[in-house]
């Protein structure tokens, strides 16, 4: 009985009555685990030269990885774990604006954090792949283990149009998994939904750069590489490369979430039906011969 009262004692005392302050904890843990997940699978292809990972494996970690955060922190803080997904947030009302750069600066934050981590977990590792020398280019390079960058091919104008439309998608593709008025998702399986479309957004879109998509997960990894002695190469490289990622995602997920909102959303039955409701009522009365319908019944398909 005695450890029973302690317990509770306890979680008097560290119970946070914030909701603000639970909400950026759950973001902080959620991008912690999406990071390390995620760096850790490419971190583990790099140094063992593709014999333990390759790029299926690390898109489909990447995938998981988001997975597992949004079931970390979806009920707390939404498990937003991406600035531009914030921002979508807000353009929909869901999100007070205030908040807007609270989650950033913590998702920012934590992917910092987390790249921190992943760094002392591979620390051998990188140390016998590279002999020591991290750098950003070059065949033995490493810092795209933390941040992305772009192919030697690619441009800024078409990664910044890649970054656009990749984050567009993920907004579109979210948007409709979260819609309860659209086709739905079984409660508690749209962490499970979100992953697969973050898996058919690598293997469709992340050659060009890598998918980011997402401004914290770039953005922290970055500034973590320049003071751990990649040195501001990682600012230079493509070109001066690092901005993309940053912008173009906030651009994207605007463009996406007008897109859904314009082109889904706000057609909606104004009754608030399921469109599943809708369809199978059209085909019940399509299957009702014309002779036993009544004026109503043969309108009704027809007028939503």
């Amino acid at each position: 009985m005695v450890p029973m009262q302690l317990l509770a004692e306890v979680k008097g005392w560290l119970r946070i009555r914030s909701l603000l302050a639970r909400q950026c904890l759950a973001e902080f843990l959620g991008v912690f685990v999406l990071m390390l997940i995620t760096q850790g699978a490419v971190a583990q292809a790099v140094t063992s030269e593709e014999t333990k990972g390759n790029f299926f494996t690390m898109f489909l970690a990447g995938a998981l990885a988001v997975m597992v955060a949004i079931y970390v922190g979806g009920n707390v803080s939404g498990a937003h774990l991406n600035p531009a997904f914030s921002l979508a947030m807000c353009l929909l009302g869901r999100l007070p604006w205030a908040k807007l750069p609270i989650y950033s600066l913590v998702q920012i934050l934590s992917a910092f954090c987390a790249s921190g981590a992943t760094y002392a977990l591979y620390y051998d590792a990188l140390q016998n792949y590279t002999g020591g020398n991290l750098t950003v280019t070059g065949p033995k390079e490493t810092a795209s283990i933390f941040a992305t960058y772009p192919a030697p091919y690619l441009s800024l104008n078409n990664g910044f149009l890649d970054q656009v439309l990749g984050t567009a998608v993920l907004i579109v593709g979210i948007l409709a998994i979260l819609d309860t008025r659209n086709k739905g998702v079984p409660a508690g399986l749209e962490p499970v939904a979100v992953a697969l479309l973050i898996l058919a957004i690598g293997l469709s879109m992340g050659a060009n750069c890598g998918y980011p998509l997402n401004p914290a997960r770039d953005l922290g990894p970055r500034i973590f590489t320049y003071v751990a002695g990649w040195g501001p190469e990682v600012f230079r490289a493509g070109n001066g490369w690092w901005w993309v990622p940053v912008l173009a995602p906030m651009v994207g997920a605007t463009l996406g979430t007008a897109t859904y909102q314009l082109l889904v959303a706000l057609h909606h039955p104004e009754d608030s039906e399921p469109a599943q409701g809708l369809e199978l009522a059209q085909y019940k009365d399509l299957e009702t011969p014309a002779s036993t319908q009544t004026p109503q019944q043969s309108y009704l398909p027809h007028g939503h």
